[in-house]
């Protein structure tokens, strides 16, 4: 009898191999100039300069930018994915095409199409001007920033609250209409509850590329709303500061850590899994 693949541990390794080579290598890497000098030498000089440059504010930027949009992403992609898993199947694979569509094009390609719609003489101020109104400064402001994370991102949180919801077991939704819940209190107490798993996921997904962006800043907010992925890009491509640059970016992956542990612990026991950190 020939002996099957599965529990061959060698079917593993390609898998493993490129974990070693793609992720843990760049991660030491970035380990070893965060807390090294030019020469080579261990030093804690390039963790004291973000104190000593004030990159502490601009982390507090990119995080207050990040958690507006992902409150703002949180408060419409919900009632739209509640309102998906109460449509006929056919109209849910419509409606979840018209979300993915965006997905297909490049993020590059979606940011420079909304800043064009933004611009000083774009759609909008265009449209404004047509009907006697003045032209509004739309682009280069921080609701420009938080407007592009919002679009660019929004898919990412419906997602995986459509999932959670449209798991729902419709007869906890009947007893709770049997014990005298009216709509605001099954809300509350069983579909919100009951969907949580999908949006701590959704949230994740949202708020973790949201606050590292930097094309996004860079397009729709200008050099006066600098996050910190601008800086790490500075770093490296401008100064060719890498040990620097290095540090920003470990503080900034320690921060994406603590994110998913979150993740990981208030869906540690749903089907829908979390991510393993």
């Amino acid at each position: 009898m020939k002996k099957t693949s599965i529990g061959n541990p060698h079917i593993a390794t390609p898998y493993v191999a490129w974990s070693v080579i793609f992720i843990v290598v760049p991660l030491l890497m970035v380990g070893y100039y965060s807390f090294t000098d030019e020469a080579g030498n261990f030093t804690f000089a390039n963790i004291s300069k973000i104190i000593e440059y004030n990159y502490l504010k601009i982390f507090g930027v990119s995080i207050l930018y990040a958690l507006v949009a992902t409150i703002i992403t949180l408060l419409i992609s919900y009632p739209l994915a509640y309102f998906m898993t109460k449509t006929k199947l056919s109209t849910q694979g419509t409606l979840m095409l018209l979300v993915m569509l965006p997905m297909w094009m490049n993020l590059l390609i979606r940011t420079y199409s909304l800043s064009n719609i933004l611009e000083r003489n774009g759609l909008i101020n265009t449209f404004l001007e047509s009907i006697g109104l003045e032209k509004v400064q739309l682009i280069n402001t921080p609701g420009a920033v938080i407007l592009g994370m919002v679009y660019n991102f929004i898919p990412y949180m419906i997602l995986p609250i459509y999932s959670a919801l449209s798991k729902l077991d419709h007869r906890l939704l009947e007893a709770s209409s049997d014990l005298g819940g009216n709509g605001f209190t099954t809300l509350k107490r069983v579909i919100i509850p009951l969907s949580m798993p999908g949006v701590i996921s959704g949230i994740t997904m949202v708020f973790v590329p949201s606050v590292s962006t930097f094309y996004i800043s860079q397009k729709l907010g200008g050099i006066r709303n600098e996050l910190i992925g601008d800086v790490i890009e500075q770093q490296f491509k401008l100064n060719s500061n890498y040990n620097l640059g290095a540090s920003l970016s470990l503080i900034l992956m320690v921060m994406i850590i603590i994110s998913l542990m979150i993740m990981n612990k208030f869906t540690a026991d749903d089907d829908d899994g979390g991510v393993i950190v």
